[in-house]
């Protein structure tokens, strides 16, 4: 799998990229753009406006986009092992980051299609794909995306940090239309509340449509998270280049992209027994693991030393992975 595009390929695109840009005038349209993303999302016109805007945004966010959908993009491969996408869709995907994070999940080229109402979005988008084999052929189109869009049938759909930007109706609307056209959806929203909240929206509608679900749940029930009392997220490492903090104003060589999601599928796909819903508490001799089960249940799983190598499996793993590893047996607790 050394052979797939990586975040350093994406990275060192940006960077020849926005080169020339001035490292100041990249920041104050970061400062704009989260006001904006913070606060109430006006749908009548793209939030990013002109080429600063653009390139703002794809140093600030295309990197942990990139991340954060890629790890629902390998849940999703992981709980169907020997299914790969014929074509890939993505929906309101600006720069692109959701086409270099397939093409970084399943080998070779496909048809791929961006749509996004944003024309300098698609026009970067399509500079930054050019150092991607895999997207040669890529289309970036413009669309609105709201009530009066319609997606032609397709094996995969990512939309990715879009449902935040939609009124009401215009959320439905898409998820229905998404439903329609796909063979396999992957949402992805902030790991927020609210973001949690969109999605459990779209795993409501996706399992209405007839789809299963893939990831994170183990199961097609109700979120076992009591409403109001907490919220199902991850997190994923990504890595700053040194544009990436000069734009940001951080000194840290990385951050952490908290998102949530949810893989679904209208094929037959396997599920994780559980899945690690929190980071796991490694203390003395012993791992705590908080796992959403199969048994459409929360748990907490005390793994000791007398477990063996699942000990040493516990100690490694981490925050989203599926639990007992393959060929494991889950722990007595």
């Amino acid at each position: 799998m050394n052979d797939l595009p990586s975040d350093d390929d994406l990275r060192t695109a940006l960077d020849r990229l926005l080169d020339g840009l001035p490292p100041s005038q990249a920041a104050r349209a970061v400062d704009r753009l989260i006001a904006t993303y913070r606060g109430a999302t006006p749908t009548h016109a793209p939030i990013l406006r002109d080429r600063a805007d653009v390139a703002a945004y794809a140093a600030y966010r295309m990197p942990a986009t990139f991340e954060a959908v890629r790890t629902a993009l390998g849940a999703l491969a992981a709980a169907a092992p020997g299914w790969a996408p014929a074509g890939h869709l993505d929906v309101g995907g600006g720069t692109g980051a959701a086409t270099w994070a397939a093409t970084a999940t399943w080998a070779g080229s496909r048809p791929v299609t961006v749509l996004d109402w944003s024309e300098p979005a698609l026009e970067l988008g399509r500079e930054i794909a050019a150092a991607n084999p895999a997207l040669a052929g890529a289309r970036w189109e413009r669309a609105r995306i709201g009530a009066a869009l319609t997606l032609p049938p397709t094996d995969l759909v990512t939309v990715s940090y879009v449902l935040n930007e939609l009124s009401p109706a215009d959320r439905t609307a898409l998820l229905a239309a998404v439903a329609s056209a796909a063979g396999a959806a992957v949402i992805v929203e902030p790991g927020t509340p609210d973001g949690y909240a969109r999605v459990l929206e779209a795993r409501d509608r996706l399992l209405a449509a007839g789809f299963r679900v893939a990831a994170p749940c183990p199961h097609d029930a109700a979120c076992p998270i009591a409403p109001g009392t907490d919220w199902c997220h991850f997190s994923a490492r990504v890595s700053r280049s040194s544009l990436h903090r000069r734009v940001k104003g951080g000194s840290l060589p990385y951050e952490d992209e908290k998102f949530a999601y949810v893989a679904a599928a209208r094929f037959p796909v396997a599920p994780v027994p559980a899945r690690v819903v929190r980071r796991p508490q490694i203390r003395k001799g012993q791992v705590l693991l908080d796992l959403c089960e199969a048994e459409e249940r929360l748990r907490r799983a005390t793994v000791t030393k007398r477990h063996g190598d699942l000990y040493k499996a516990a100690r490694d793993a981490d925050w989203g992975d599926g639990w007992p590893p393959a060929g494991d047996g889950a722990p007595d607790a």
